[in-house]
């Protein structure tokens, strides 16, 4: 049996979690392991007094990050799919990992327009249901802001830019690339992607 890893890369604001949607679709019996999503899991369990402390924090999702992935693959998980703007900083444990285990592996790059991708993740910041996690130099279990536009450690424009350009993620690539310009959403088509996709169930 071939067994995947698919990484869903780019960066964010490209539509990610949408994809990952549409994937699980295709392929029900996915595992699915996202960085953020245990960043929100461990700044609920254990909080953030500080942006040092935030570090710290996102230093020990990482290493978290590592062994669940670790851990599914020697189970022999068929499918994997993991989405991130990923960058280079991940890419030599990524593909230690695969090839220990012996995964394909899959990227799936979604690109688009600097000034378009800006204009998402302004609004995405000040949306109810964004983890207050990632927009707060503070944060512990419980607590609140109604108006999103106060959070103190939302990033800036040129923050923005320049992680983007500081970590190259309209460039990761292990393994089988598929890339998609998403700069506008209502002209992408993902139709022929699920269908390869689906077909590596057989």
């Amino acid at each position: 049996m071939n067994k995947y890893l698919i990484l869903l890369a780019g960066s964010p604001a490209t539509g990610k979690t949408y994809l990952t949607n549409k994937i699980k679709q295709v392929l029900p019996n996915i595992f699915i392991i996202t960085p953020d999503e245990l960043k929100e899991n461990i700044a609920d369990s254990v909080g953030f007094d500080n942006l040092d402390e935030k570090k710290k924090l996102e230093e020990q999702v990482w290493s978290v990050y590592y062994q669940v992935l670790d851990l599914y693959m020697q189970i022999g998980r068929q499918f994997i799919l993991s989405e991130y703007p990923f960058s280079d900083k991940q890419k030599a444990q990524l593909s230690h990992l695969a090839e220990e285990h012996d995964y394909q592996v899959i990227t799936i790059r979604l690109v688009a327009d600097f000034e378009k991708l800006w204009e998402r993740r302004k609004q995405r910041d000040i949306q109810p249901d964004r983890h207050l996690s990632h927009i707060m130099s503070h944060y512990h279990f419980g607590d609140t802001l109604e108006n999103r536009q106060l959070a103190d450690n939302r990033i800036t424009k040129e923050g923005f830019r320049q992680i983007i350009e500081d970590r190259q993620y309209h460039q990761f690539c292990l393994g089988t690339l598929y890339e998609y310009d998403v700069t506008d959403f209502s002209v992408v088509d993902y139709t022929k992607l699920l269908e390869t996709l689906g077909k590596l169930k057989n």
